[in-house]
C-alpha cells in the first residue's frame, strides 16, 4: 500500500484537515497534543474529544473576568503553568521552571501578550488570542549579568505602555511571580503590585467543560500507561533484575507515546523503602513479594495533571495480615472524605469532618487530605484539622472543581506503607471518581 506525503503530513491519517479536538491536522504544526495512539484509544473507549478552541476562550475569559472583578489593570504571568491555561502554549516546561524567560500579560480589555525565548515567538501564533509575540521577559541573573536592571527597565517599560492603552492606565497590576529585579522596576513605574495568584488560583479551580472532557481524556491516558508499568512490574519484579528506576521509566515513556508531557516528582518506591514515605524511586531491586507504592503526578496529554497513587503486592505469596488490615483503613479514608463532598460545603467542614486515621499512623499520615488539581497540583488545599489555619480556606465547594482526594496509610516505624489517591470531579449534585484504575486484589484480601 502506498503511503502518499498527504497521509504523511497528518498526525491521523485516517482525519481530514482538523483533528477531533478542533486542531490542525498536521504533522508539522508548533502546537503540540495527543498522539495517533492517544486519540485511537480514546475512540475505543467512546470518550468525546475536547475542543480546544472552545477551552481556551473558556479560560481567556475567566482570566480576563477576574481582573475586571478585582479592580485591576491586568495579571501579569510568570509561572509557566498560568501561561499554558492563559495561552495553551508551552516552550520548554521544566527549564522554564527555574530560568523564567517567558511572560505573559493580559489586560483588562482582553489584550494578551506573551513574551517568549529568543526566536520563539512563533509558538503562540496559532492561538488568535494572543494578540502579541514579544522577547526580552528574562530577568535572571545567569542571562543578564550584572545589568539586570536595564533588562528590568525596558520590560517594564513595556508593561506600564500595554496598561496605559489596554488596561485604562490602572496601575493595580496583579502579578503571580517575578524576580526581585522585576518588581523593583515595575513599582517604579508607579505600579500597585498586587499578588496575582490569588486571581489564578480561583480562576483555574473551577472546570469548563471542555476541559473537563480534556481531563477524561488525560486519565484515560495515564491510566492505560500505569496499566503497561503494571504489567512491567509484575513480569520483571520476579525475574529479580528490575529496578524501582526501570519500573517507573515505563509510566514516563508510555505518557509521552500518548502525547503526555512531563511528570513532577519519581514518587515510586517498594518494600521498605515505602515508609517513610517520599522517597523517590532508585536503583534498587524490586524483591519478590513486597510492594511497590507510587503517585503520578503526571503532566500529561493536553497539559492535564493526573495525580493518582496506587500500592500493589507484586508475588506468588499472600502479603500480611497487616498489610490487608492497612489497606482496608486507606480504603476506609478515602471513601469516607470522598463521601462528603458536594457544592457548598465549606472547605474547613471537610477538615473536621473527616475520617481520622489510627494514632499508630497519625505522625506519617499525608500533608493533606485533598487538594485542587488542574494543570497541576492547584488550590485550594483541604487540610487535616492539625495543620488547619483559620481563614486559610474559607470557601465552598463549587461544581466544576477537581479534588484529589489522598491517604497515606503508613504505621509509624513499619517497614511499609499504602499509598491510594483518587481524582474526583466535584458535580452539580455531588461527585464523580474519575479514577478507574482498580486496587490491589492481593492488599484488598481478594487474591
Amino acid at each position: 500500500m502506498n503511503t502518499h506525503y498527504s497521509d504523511r503530513r497528518k498526525i491521523d491519517p485516517s482525519r481530514g484537515a482538523l483533528l477531533g479536538d478542533g486542531t490542525l491536522n498536521d504533522n508539522d504544526r508548533v502546537e503540540i497534543g495527543p498522539t495517533q495512539l492517544a486519540f485511537g484509544e480514546w475512540a475505543q473507549a467512546g470518550l468525546a474529544l475536547p475542543n480546544l478552541e472552545r477551552m481556551r476562550e473558556f479560560r481567556w475569559k475567566r482570566l480576563v473576568k477576574g481582573v475586571v472583578d478585582r479592580g485591576y489593570g491586568g495579571i501579569l504571568l510568570f509561572d509557566p503553568l498560568n501561561i499554558r491555561y492563559a495561552t495553551d502554549s508551552t516552550n520548554m516546561q521544566l527549564w522554564n521552571t527555574h530560568n523564567a524567560f517567558r511572560a505573559c500579560l493580559i489586560c483588562a480589555d482582553g489584550y494578551m501578550v506573551v513574551w517568549d525565548y529568543k526566536q520563539a515567538m512563533f509558538l503562540s501564533r496559532f492561538n488568535h488570542l494572543v494578540k502579541e509575540q514579544r522577547t526580552g521577559a528574562d530577568l535572571f541573573y545567569f542571562d543578564r549579568g550584572d545589568r539586570l536592571d536595564i533588562a528590568a527597565d525596558r520590560f517594564s517599560n513595556e508593561v506600564r505602555a500595554l496598561i496605559a492603552e489596554h488596561g485604562g492606565g490602572n496601575r493595580r497590576l496583579g502579578v503571580d511571580k517575578i524576580m526581585l529585579h522585576g518588581l523593583r522596576a515595575l513599582e517604579a513605574q508607579g505600579f500597585e503590585v498586587i499578588p496575582g495568584e490569588e486571581l489564578t488560583e480561583k480562576v483555574r479551580a473551577i472546570k469548563g467543560p471542555d476541559e473537563i472532557a480534556a481531563m477524561r481524556c488525560a486519565h484515560h491516558a495515564c491510566e492505560s500507561a500505569i496499566a503497561e508499568m503494571e504489567k512491567a512490574a509484575r513480569a520483571g519484579v520476579p525475574r529479580g533484575d528490575m529496578s524501582e528506576d526501570d519500573i517507573w521509566a515505563v509510566l514516563h515513556a508510555e505518557n509521552i507515546r500518548r502525547g503526555g508531557e512531563w511528570i513532577e516528582t519519581r514518587l515510586l518506591s517498594s518494600g521498605p523503602r515505602t515508609n517513610p514515605w517520599f522517597q523517590e524511586c532508585g536503583p534498587r531491586i524490586v524483591q519478590n513479594n513486597e510492594i511497590v507504592a507510587f503517585d503520578t503526578d503526571l503532566i500529561g496529554s493536553y497539559g492535564i495533571c493526573i495525580d493518582i497513587s496506587r500500592s500493589w503486592w507484586i508475588g506468588d505469596a499472600k502479603p500480611r495480615q497487616d498489610m490487608i488490615d492497612t489497606m482496608k483503613i486507606a480504603r476506609e479514608h478515602i471513601d469516607h472524605n470522598m463521601n462528603m463532598l458536594k457544592p457548598g460545603v465549606m472547605v474547613d467542614e471537610l477538615s473536621r469532618n473527616g475520617h481520622r486515621l489510627p494514632a499508630y499512623m497519625q505522625a506519617q499520615k499525608y500533608g493533606c487530605m485533598m487538594h485542587g488539581v488542574g494543570l497541576c497540583d492547584e488550590w485550594p488545599l483541604v487540610a487535616y484539622p492539625d495543620a488547619m489555619v483559620e481563614g486559610a480556606f474559607d470557601y465552598p465547594i463549587e461544581a466544576g472543581m477537581v479534588l484529589c482526594v489522598e491517604v497515606l496509610a503508613s504505621p509509624e516505624g513499619g517497614d511499609f506503607s499504602i499509598k491510594l489517591e483518587e481524582q474526583v470531579l466535584i458535580t452539580e449534585t455531588g461527585y464523580e471518581n474519575l479514577t478507574k484504575y482498580p486496587f490491589d486484589a492481593a492488599l484488598m484480601g481478594e487474591g
